[in-house]
Protein backbone atom coordinates (compact mmCIF):
# COMPACT_ATOMS: atom_id res chain seq x y z
CA UNK A 1 0.00 0.00 0.00
CA UNK A 2 1.81 3.45 -0.85
CA UNK A 3 2.03 6.23 1.74
CA UNK A 4 -0.85 8.40 2.37
CA UNK A 5 -0.83 11.22 4.54
CA UNK A 6 -4.16 13.09 6.07
CA UNK A 7 -3.86 16.94 6.26
CA UNK A 8 -5.19 19.80 8.06
CA UNK A 9 -6.96 17.90 10.71
CA UNK A 10 -7.54 18.08 14.67
CA UNK A 11 -6.12 14.87 15.84
CA UNK A 12 -7.35 13.36 18.99
CA UNK A 13 -4.43 10.45 19.61
CA UNK A 14 -5.92 9.02 22.98
CA UNK A 15 -2.15 7.74 23.50
CA UNK A 16 -1.86 7.51 27.32
CA UNK A 17 0.66 9.79 28.84
CA UNK A 18 -0.18 12.49 25.79
CA UNK A 19 0.33 15.28 27.82
CA UNK A 20 -2.94 17.51 26.41
CA UNK A 21 -6.30 16.18 26.75
CA UNK A 22 -7.02 13.63 24.54
CA UNK A 23 -3.94 13.48 23.55
CA UNK A 24 -5.34 16.39 21.05
CA UNK A 25 -2.89 18.28 18.48
CA UNK A 26 -3.89 21.23 16.36
CA UNK A 27 -3.57 21.42 12.78
CA UNK A 28 -2.21 17.72 13.32
CA UNK A 29 -1.12 15.22 10.36
CA UNK A 30 -1.06 11.36 10.26
CA UNK A 31 0.93 9.35 7.98
CA UNK A 32 -0.21 5.60 6.98
CA UNK A 33 1.70 3.32 5.28
CA UNK A 34 0.60 -0.78 4.79
CA UNK A 35 -2.14 -0.42 7.18
CA UNK A 36 -0.46 1.07 10.09
CA UNK A 37 0.38 4.63 11.33
CA UNK A 38 3.81 5.78 9.93
CA UNK A 39 3.83 8.66 11.99
CA UNK A 40 1.42 11.66 13.79
CA UNK A 41 2.15 14.98 14.83
CA UNK A 42 1.91 18.50 14.08
CA UNK A 43 1.94 19.23 10.34
CA UNK A 44 5.18 21.59 10.91
CA UNK A 45 6.57 18.78 11.99
CA UNK A 46 5.72 16.68 8.99
CA UNK A 47 9.37 15.19 7.81
CA UNK A 48 10.18 16.72 4.76
CA UNK A 49 9.80 12.74 3.21
CA UNK A 50 6.68 12.01 4.26
CA UNK A 51 5.24 15.46 2.68
CA UNK A 52 5.62 14.01 -0.76
CA UNK A 53 3.38 11.20 -0.25
CA UNK A 54 1.32 9.57 -3.06
CA UNK A 55 -1.53 10.26 -1.83
CA UNK A 56 -2.86 13.00 0.47
CA UNK A 57 -6.32 13.64 2.61
CA UNK A 58 -7.32 16.46 3.24
CA UNK A 59 -9.53 16.47 6.30
CA UNK A 60 -10.58 20.37 6.08
CA UNK A 61 -10.53 21.07 9.84
CA UNK A 62 -12.60 17.92 11.05
CA UNK A 63 -11.54 15.82 14.40
CA UNK A 64 -9.51 12.98 13.60
CA UNK A 65 -10.09 10.02 16.24
CA UNK A 66 -8.80 6.58 16.24
CA UNK A 67 -11.93 3.69 15.90
CA UNK A 68 -14.00 3.02 18.17
CA UNK A 69 -14.11 -0.37 19.93
CA UNK A 70 -17.46 -1.75 21.25
CA UNK A 71 -16.00 -4.07 23.50
CA UNK A 72 -19.05 -6.18 25.08
CA UNK A 73 -22.00 -6.67 22.89
CA UNK A 74 -24.55 -9.68 22.03
CA UNK A 75 -25.89 -8.86 18.67
CA UNK A 76 -25.84 -12.34 16.85
CA UNK A 77 -29.54 -13.19 18.22
CA UNK A 78 -33.18 -13.82 16.65
CA UNK A 79 -36.25 -12.19 17.59
CA UNK A 80 -37.11 -9.20 20.21
CA UNK A 81 -38.51 -9.11 23.83
CA UNK A 82 -40.88 -6.27 23.65
CA UNK A 83 -43.28 -7.68 25.49
CA UNK A 84 -40.80 -7.90 28.27
CA UNK A 85 -40.19 -4.47 28.40
CA UNK A 86 -44.02 -3.87 28.46
CA UNK A 87 -44.23 -5.70 31.38
CA UNK A 88 -41.15 -4.55 33.03
CA UNK A 89 -43.04 -1.04 32.98
CA UNK A 90 -46.10 -3.03 34.26
CA UNK A 91 -43.80 -3.48 37.08
CA UNK A 92 -41.99 -7.02 36.54
CA UNK A 93 -38.89 -7.08 37.33
CA UNK A 94 -35.98 -8.18 35.27
CA UNK A 95 -34.87 -11.59 37.42
CA UNK A 96 -38.95 -12.29 37.84
CA UNK A 97 -38.83 -12.61 34.48
CA UNK A 98 -36.16 -14.45 34.10
CA UNK A 99 -37.25 -17.24 36.56
CA UNK A 100 -40.79 -17.15 34.41
CA UNK A 101 -39.06 -18.50 31.39
CA UNK A 102 -38.51 -15.05 29.67
CA UNK A 103 -35.34 -13.30 29.85
CA UNK A 104 -32.29 -15.04 27.89
CA UNK A 105 -33.99 -18.06 27.59
CA UNK A 106 -37.10 -16.80 25.26
CA UNK A 107 -34.23 -15.30 23.24
CA UNK A 108 -32.30 -18.74 22.92
CA UNK A 109 -35.08 -20.16 21.87
CA UNK A 110 -36.15 -17.80 19.10
CA UNK A 111 -32.43 -17.83 18.47
CA UNK A 112 -32.25 -21.71 18.28
CA UNK A 113 -35.13 -21.81 15.91
CA UNK A 114 -33.75 -19.17 12.82
CA UNK A 115 -31.16 -20.94 10.52
CA UNK A 116 -27.81 -19.72 10.07
CA UNK A 117 -28.55 -17.18 6.96
CA UNK A 118 -31.38 -15.92 8.91
CA UNK A 119 -29.76 -15.25 11.64
CA UNK A 120 -26.58 -13.54 9.84
CA UNK A 121 -29.17 -10.99 7.96
CA UNK A 122 -30.72 -10.27 11.33
CA UNK A 123 -27.48 -9.29 12.96
CA UNK A 124 -25.62 -7.97 9.86
CA UNK A 125 -28.01 -4.54 10.26
CA UNK A 126 -27.09 -4.54 13.73
CA UNK A 127 -23.41 -4.54 13.02
CA UNK A 128 -23.91 -2.07 10.47
CA UNK A 129 -25.60 0.11 12.69
CA UNK A 130 -22.07 0.18 14.76
CA UNK A 131 -20.04 0.47 11.97
CA UNK A 132 -21.98 3.69 11.03
CA UNK A 133 -21.05 5.66 14.00
CA UNK A 134 -17.47 4.57 13.32
CA UNK A 135 -16.79 1.27 15.08
CA UNK A 136 -14.02 -0.38 14.03
CA UNK A 137 -13.65 -3.43 16.31
CA UNK A 138 -16.21 -5.32 17.87
CA UNK A 139 -16.60 -7.83 20.21
CA UNK A 140 -19.47 -10.62 19.98
CA UNK A 141 -20.69 -12.94 22.39
CA UNK A 142 -22.97 -15.96 22.23
CA UNK A 143 -24.71 -17.27 24.44
CA UNK A 144 -28.16 -17.57 23.26
CA UNK A 145 -27.50 -20.98 21.92
CA UNK A 146 -26.59 -22.82 24.69
CA UNK A 147 -25.88 -26.56 23.08
CA UNK A 148 -22.88 -26.99 21.06
CA UNK A 149 -24.46 -27.18 17.52
CA UNK A 150 -26.07 -23.81 18.44
CA UNK A 151 -23.45 -22.01 20.14
CA UNK A 152 -20.99 -22.90 16.96
CA UNK A 153 -23.67 -21.45 15.03
CA UNK A 154 -23.50 -17.74 16.46
CA UNK A 155 -19.98 -17.74 16.84
CA UNK A 156 -19.50 -18.87 13.28
CA UNK A 157 -22.04 -16.08 12.16
CA UNK A 158 -20.00 -13.47 14.26
CA UNK A 159 -17.06 -14.59 12.05
CA UNK A 160 -18.61 -13.96 8.74
CA UNK A 161 -19.82 -11.06 10.10
CA UNK A 162 -16.42 -9.44 10.33
CA UNK A 163 -15.15 -10.94 7.28
CA UNK A 164 -18.14 -9.56 5.73
CA UNK A 165 -18.36 -6.09 6.84
CA UNK A 166 -14.18 -5.98 6.86
CA UNK A 167 -14.04 -5.18 10.45
CA UNK A 168 -12.44 -7.36 13.78
CA UNK A 169 -14.24 -9.26 15.14
CA UNK A 170 -13.47 -10.79 18.49
CA UNK A 171 -15.66 -13.62 19.15
CA UNK A 172 -16.63 -14.80 23.21
CA UNK A 173 -17.86 -18.28 24.32
CA UNK A 174 -20.53 -17.14 26.71
CA UNK A 175 -21.99 -20.84 26.96
CA UNK A 176 -22.33 -20.05 30.77
CA UNK A 177 -25.22 -17.39 30.21
CA UNK A 178 -28.38 -19.39 31.46
CA UNK A 179 -29.59 -22.50 31.82
CA UNK A 180 -31.23 -24.19 29.20
CA UNK A 181 -34.93 -25.72 29.24
CA UNK A 182 -33.20 -29.33 29.12
CA UNK A 183 -31.02 -28.95 31.69
CA UNK A 184 -33.96 -27.26 34.13
CA UNK A 185 -32.89 -27.87 37.70
CA UNK A 186 -29.34 -29.28 36.74
CA UNK A 187 -27.04 -26.44 36.29
CA UNK A 188 -23.94 -28.57 37.71
CA UNK A 189 -24.35 -30.59 34.76
CA UNK A 190 -25.16 -27.90 32.15
CA UNK A 191 -21.49 -26.36 33.33
CA UNK A 192 -20.34 -30.01 33.00
CA UNK A 193 -21.51 -29.48 29.31
CA UNK A 194 -20.47 -26.17 29.04
CA UNK A 195 -16.43 -27.28 29.95
CA UNK A 196 -17.10 -30.34 27.54
CA UNK A 197 -18.25 -27.93 24.75
CA UNK A 198 -15.21 -25.13 25.20
CA UNK A 199 -12.55 -26.98 23.54
CA UNK A 200 -14.51 -28.01 20.79
CA UNK A 201 -15.53 -24.43 19.75
CA UNK A 202 -11.94 -23.74 20.10
CA UNK A 203 -10.45 -26.41 18.30
CA UNK A 204 -12.86 -25.26 15.62
CA UNK A 205 -10.84 -21.53 15.85
CA UNK A 206 -14.22 -19.78 17.36
CA UNK A 207 -13.45 -18.52 20.41
CA UNK A 208 -10.91 -15.41 21.07
CA UNK A 209 -11.97 -15.50 25.30
CA UNK A 210 -14.70 -16.91 27.34
CA UNK A 211 -17.19 -15.26 29.94
CA UNK A 212 -19.88 -15.69 32.36
CA UNK A 213 -23.02 -15.15 33.76
CA UNK A 214 -21.95 -14.78 37.74
CA UNK A 215 -25.76 -13.66 39.67
CA UNK A 216 -28.39 -15.05 41.29
CA UNK A 217 -30.46 -15.91 38.14
CA UNK A 218 -26.92 -16.47 36.14
CA UNK A 219 -24.11 -19.36 37.73
CA UNK A 220 -22.19 -19.62 40.79
CA UNK A 221 -18.80 -18.21 41.48
CA UNK A 222 -18.29 -22.04 42.48
CA UNK A 223 -19.59 -22.75 39.10
CA UNK A 224 -17.64 -19.64 37.32
CA UNK A 225 -14.52 -21.26 38.46
CA UNK A 226 -14.84 -24.40 36.91
CA UNK A 227 -15.37 -22.68 33.48
CA UNK A 228 -12.53 -20.14 33.83
CA UNK A 229 -9.87 -23.25 34.79
CA UNK A 230 -11.20 -24.80 31.70
CA UNK A 231 -10.55 -21.33 29.76
CA UNK A 232 -7.28 -21.43 31.67
CA UNK A 233 -5.99 -25.16 30.24
CA UNK A 234 -6.86 -23.84 26.62
CA UNK A 235 -5.05 -20.82 27.39
CA UNK A 236 -7.73 -18.53 26.72
CA UNK A 237 -8.25 -15.08 28.42
CA UNK A 238 -11.56 -15.09 30.61
CA UNK A 239 -14.00 -11.94 31.48
CA UNK A 240 -16.96 -11.94 33.64
CA UNK A 241 -20.59 -10.41 33.89
CA UNK A 242 -19.83 -9.50 37.48
CA UNK A 243 -21.94 -7.97 40.25
CA UNK A 244 -24.73 -6.40 37.91
CA UNK A 245 -27.82 -7.55 40.12
CA UNK A 246 -25.64 -8.19 43.16
CA UNK A 247 -22.18 -8.81 44.93
CA UNK A 248 -21.42 -12.10 43.88
CA UNK A 249 -17.62 -11.60 44.67
CA UNK A 250 -17.44 -12.38 41.00
CA UNK A 251 -15.09 -9.50 40.19
CA UNK A 252 -11.98 -10.72 42.54
CA UNK A 253 -12.77 -14.10 41.28
CA UNK A 254 -12.37 -13.42 37.59
CA UNK A 255 -9.07 -11.02 38.27
CA UNK A 256 -7.87 -14.07 40.46
CA UNK A 257 -7.83 -15.61 36.71
CA UNK A 258 -6.24 -12.21 34.97
CA UNK A 259 -9.52 -11.47 33.71
CA UNK A 260 -9.57 -8.70 30.75
CA UNK A 261 -12.20 -7.41 32.53
CA UNK A 262 -15.48 -6.85 34.79
CA UNK A 263 -18.75 -5.74 33.29
CA UNK A 264 -21.59 -4.19 34.66
CA UNK A 265 -20.16 -3.58 38.45
CA UNK A 266 -23.15 -1.60 39.62
CA UNK A 267 -22.79 -3.72 42.85
CA UNK A 268 -18.86 -4.20 43.14
CA UNK A 269 -17.29 -3.95 46.43
CA UNK A 270 -13.93 -2.05 47.20
CA UNK A 271 -12.42 -5.76 47.75
CA UNK A 272 -13.20 -6.48 43.86
CA UNK A 273 -11.83 -3.47 43.02
CA UNK A 274 -9.01 -3.18 44.55
CA UNK A 275 -8.45 -6.95 42.88
CA UNK A 276 -9.11 -5.75 39.62
CA UNK A 277 -6.56 -3.19 40.14
CA UNK A 278 -3.91 -5.72 41.00
CA UNK A 279 -4.76 -8.02 38.11
CA UNK A 280 -4.86 -4.86 35.41
CA UNK A 281 -8.84 -5.91 34.59
CA UNK A 282 -10.59 -3.43 32.73
CA UNK A 283 -14.11 -2.39 34.40
CA UNK A 284 -16.39 -1.91 31.33
CA UNK A 285 -19.17 -0.06 32.16
CA UNK A 286 -22.45 -0.59 30.54
CA UNK A 287 -25.02 2.64 30.86
CA UNK A 288 -27.38 1.17 28.16
CA UNK A 289 -28.50 -1.54 30.47
CA UNK A 290 -28.35 0.53 33.64
CA UNK A 291 -30.81 3.11 32.00
CA UNK A 292 -33.06 0.75 30.27
CA UNK A 293 -33.46 -1.37 33.32
CA UNK A 294 -34.11 1.70 35.02
CA UNK A 295 -31.68 0.69 37.58
CA UNK A 296 -31.15 3.19 40.45
CA UNK A 297 -27.91 2.05 41.87
CA UNK A 298 -24.37 3.49 39.84
CA UNK A 299 -21.48 1.57 39.54
CA UNK A 300 -18.68 2.96 42.13
CA UNK A 301 -16.68 5.20 39.61
CA UNK A 302 -15.20 7.02 42.63
CA UNK A 303 -13.74 3.79 43.97
CA UNK A 304 -12.53 2.75 40.44
CA UNK A 305 -10.79 5.93 39.94
CA UNK A 306 -9.20 5.45 43.47
CA UNK A 307 -7.47 1.97 42.52
CA UNK A 308 -6.58 2.98 39.11
CA UNK A 309 -9.11 0.74 37.39
CA UNK A 310 -9.07 1.39 33.94
CA UNK A 311 -12.97 2.39 32.56
CA UNK A 312 -14.27 1.37 29.58
CA UNK A 313 -17.80 1.87 27.48
CA UNK A 314 -19.56 -0.46 25.46
CA UNK A 315 -23.33 -0.69 24.16
CA UNK A 316 -24.08 -4.02 25.82
CA UNK A 317 -26.16 -4.66 22.53
CA UNK A 318 -28.93 -7.27 23.17
CA UNK A 319 -32.68 -7.72 23.04
CA UNK A 320 -33.60 -7.94 26.25
CA UNK A 321 -31.70 -5.43 28.24
CA UNK A 322 -29.86 -2.96 26.38
CA UNK A 323 -31.26 -2.94 22.45
CA UNK A 324 -28.92 -0.44 21.13
CA UNK A 325 -26.78 -0.29 18.14
CA UNK A 326 -24.99 3.16 19.11
CA UNK A 327 -22.14 4.09 20.82
CA UNK A 328 -22.01 7.15 20.54
CA UNK A 329 -25.28 7.23 22.77
CA UNK A 330 -23.37 5.22 25.06
CA UNK A 331 -20.27 8.28 25.45
CA UNK A 332 -23.34 10.72 26.55
CA UNK A 333 -25.21 7.86 28.69
CA UNK A 334 -21.64 7.07 30.53
CA UNK A 335 -20.95 10.80 31.57
CA UNK A 336 -24.91 12.11 32.27
CA UNK A 337 -25.56 8.96 33.79
CA UNK A 338 -22.53 7.75 35.02
CA UNK A 339 -20.53 10.74 35.70
CA UNK A 340 -17.32 9.99 33.81
CA UNK A 341 -15.94 12.93 32.33
CA UNK A 342 -15.96 13.30 28.43
CA UNK A 343 -11.69 12.59 28.32
CA UNK A 344 -12.31 9.10 30.04
CA UNK A 345 -15.16 8.16 28.05
CA UNK A 346 -13.74 8.57 25.26
CA UNK A 347 -10.72 6.88 26.70
CA UNK A 348 -13.27 4.20 27.70
CA UNK A 349 -14.30 3.77 23.95
CA UNK A 350 -10.96 3.67 22.55
CA UNK A 351 -7.60 2.56 23.84
CA UNK A 352 -9.18 1.00 27.34
CA UNK A 353 -11.59 -0.47 25.00
CA UNK A 354 -9.02 -2.18 23.36
CA UNK A 355 -6.95 -3.60 26.47
CA UNK A 356 -10.19 -5.05 27.13
CA UNK A 357 -10.00 -7.23 24.56
CA UNK A 358 -6.47 -8.13 24.52
CA UNK A 359 -5.36 -5.84 21.69
CA UNK A 360 -2.45 -3.55 21.82
CA UNK A 361 -2.41 -2.59 18.39
CA UNK A 362 -5.50 0.17 18.51
CA UNK A 363 -7.21 2.18 20.16
CA UNK A 364 -4.83 5.32 20.09
CA UNK A 365 -3.56 6.68 17.30
CA UNK A 366 0.93 6.54 17.16
CA UNK A 367 3.30 4.71 15.20
CA UNK A 368 3.04 1.16 14.81
CA UNK A 369 -0.55 0.90 15.94
CA UNK A 370 -3.25 -0.32 13.44
CA UNK A 371 -4.48 2.73 11.06
CA UNK A 372 -8.01 2.85 12.42
CA UNK A 373 -9.35 6.06 12.53
CA UNK A 374 -12.81 8.21 11.86
CA UNK A 375 -13.07 11.64 10.59
CA UNK A 376 -15.82 13.70 12.60
CA UNK A 377 -17.60 16.83 11.57
CA UNK A 378 -16.91 18.39 14.92
CA UNK A 379 -14.26 20.08 16.64
CA UNK A 380 -13.33 18.77 19.92
CA UNK A 381 -14.11 15.12 21.39
CA UNK A 382 -16.51 16.24 23.52
CA UNK A 383 -18.96 17.56 21.28
CA UNK A 384 -19.78 13.66 20.53
CA UNK A 385 -19.96 12.93 24.05
CA UNK A 386 -22.64 15.78 24.34
CA UNK A 387 -24.84 15.22 21.08
CA UNK A 388 -27.45 13.23 21.42
CA UNK A 389 -29.04 11.50 18.39
CA UNK A 390 -25.93 12.61 16.39
CA UNK A 391 -23.70 10.94 14.42
CA UNK A 392 -21.47 13.90 12.73
CA UNK A 393 -18.78 10.92 11.25
CA UNK A 394 -18.05 11.71 7.73
CA UNK A 395 -15.18 9.01 6.85
CA UNK A 396 -14.12 5.57 8.49
CA UNK A 397 -10.83 4.62 8.01
CA UNK A 398 -9.97 0.66 8.99
CA UNK A 399 -5.89 -0.63 8.51
CA UNK A 400 -5.58 2.34 6.08
CA UNK A 401 -8.50 1.76 3.83
CA UNK A 402 -11.32 4.25 3.59
CA UNK A 403 -14.47 1.66 4.36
Amino acid sequence: MSLQLWTNARVATQAAGAGAPYGLIEDGAVAVEDGRIAWVGARRDLPLALDDAAVEHDAQGGLLTPGLIDCHTHLVYAGDRAAEFEARLNGASYEEIARAGGGIVATVRATRAADEESLFAQSRRRLRSLLAEGVTTVEIKSGYGLSQEQEAKCLRVARRLGASEGVTVRTTFLGAHALPPEFSGRPDDYIDEVCRMLPALHAQGLVDAVDAFCERIGFSPAQTRRVFEAARALGLPVKLHAEQLSDSEGAALAASFGALSCDHLEWLSEAGARAMARSGSVAVLLPGAFYFLRETRVPPIALLRQHGVPLAVATDCNPGTSPCTSLLLMLNMACTLFRLTPEEAWAGVTRHAARALGLHDRGALAPGLRADFVLWDAQHPAELCQALGSNPRRTTVIEGRIA
